[in-house]
């Protein structure tokens, strides 16, 4: 077989950000009560809840707080923390689930993670492609009942039923 020039190589490669490389987010709310003691978002990459699979005692943050336009999950030129999770059971609250977020070109990446992928390994970072990533923070953020208040974490601790607090 002639060998090929590097240049050649180098072009017919196949590209490290393929869609193979990329994950799928999906993005849903729970209604709060009488279903839940406060309003709190799904956060699903992949298929796998997030939150859940990172500390099962949390639960996401208000959809208005996190999917609200130049919210903490919008990606900006810098990277920034973003909490997404803080825990459920007042007085016992461990620290709030923070993930990185960062835009390079048209990927959104998240990184700090450190959750159990479907295989068992630690997933410590995700890669979304832009539009996708934007599209469905708006589809989840337009799904929104309207005028529903933000719920602060004081308002979730007064809202809890008795047994859980």
């Amino acid at each position: 077989m002639p060998r090929r020039s590097p240049r050649t190589l180098r072009a017919t490669a196949p590209d490290s950000r393929s869609d193979r490389t990329t994950s799928t987010l999906l993005i849903g709310t729970c209604p709060g009560p009488p279903v839940c003691a406060a309003v709190h978002t799904y956060l699903f990459v992949d298929g796998l809840d997030l939150v859940a699979r990172s500390d099962s005692r949390m639960a996401g943050l208000d959809p208005r707080q996190l999917l609200r336009p130049g919210g903490p999950l919008h990606p900006t030129d810098m990277p920034h923390s973003a909490d997404v999770a803080t825990g459920e059971q007042p007085g016992s609250e461990p620290d709030p689930l923070t993930i990185r977020v960062r835009l390079r070109g048209e990927t959104v990446i998240w990184s700090d993670l450190m959750y159990p992928g479907p295989d068992g390994a630690t997933v410590e970072e995700v890669r979304f492609r832009l539009d996708r990533y934007l599209g469905e923070i708006e589809r989840a953020y337009a799904a929104l009942p309207p005028g529903r208040p933000l719920v602060s974490g004081e308002d979730r601790a007064a809202a809890a039923p008795p047994s859980s607090r």
